[in-house]
């Protein structure tokens, strides 16, 4: 049994790290990330995670463990992804600026035929932000891959007030409930 993360987010391979799993594959998936309209902020990320697996499936052996993930940044019921360039990512912190958003990852864990599906919220407060410091973050180019424009795990915890759930799903990856789930798949965590 290999264990393989279908993703090349160095920040998904540091948790699966985090979790005490050393010993993994990663894969590059070409997968087309659209999705019906209507679905909730949880619907969609389940709904693209679940693509992602489908797609995974056909290129590895059944008794591999496959774990993909979709992570989305929701400010009232609106995507937030990538920022285009500075001037979105600044648009995209301003808004969040003294608000609540919500993250939220659509992980999906499959062994053959067998496949757990869950999806984590969390609640991120950000405080209310100055322009000059939000130009100043920009700078740093660290928003400039990241959904939200931000990155919880760097500079971006600067404007974080608080959250409410899973600090790990901000990130990418809700260890919490992904560690319960691969022990059920035979997963070895301690």
């Amino acid at each position: 049994m290999a264990i393989i993360l279908a993703s090349q987010s160095p920040r998904r391979q540091e948790l699966l790290r985090k979790m005490g799993i050393c010993d993994f594959r990663t894969m590059s998936l070409d997968v087309d990330e659209s999705y019906p309209a209507g679905l909730s902020p949880e619907e969609t990320v389940a709904y693209i995670s679940r693509k992602k697996s489908d797609a995974a499936a056909t290129l590895v052996s059944p008794d591999d463990v496959v774990i993909t993930a979709d992570t989305m940044v929701f400010l009232d019921s609106d995507r937030l992804g990538k920022p285009r360039d500075e001037a979105d990512a600044l648009h995209m912190l301003t808004e969040l600026s003294g608000r609540c958003h919500t993250v939220c990852t659509g992980v999906t864990v499959r062994r053959g035929e067998t496949v757990d599906a869950f999806c984590v919220s969390t609640d991120v407060y950000f405080r209310a932000c100055e322009e000059y410091e939000l130009r100043a973050y920009i700078a740093t180019g660290e928003p400039m891959d990241k959904a939200g424009a931000y990155g919880i795990q760097g500079l971006g915890a600067l404007f974080v007030e608080k959250i409410d759930g899973d600090f790990y799903n901000v990130m990418g990856l809700p260890i919490e409930r992904l560690g319960r789930t691969l022990v059920r798949f035979g997963v070895k965590l301690f």
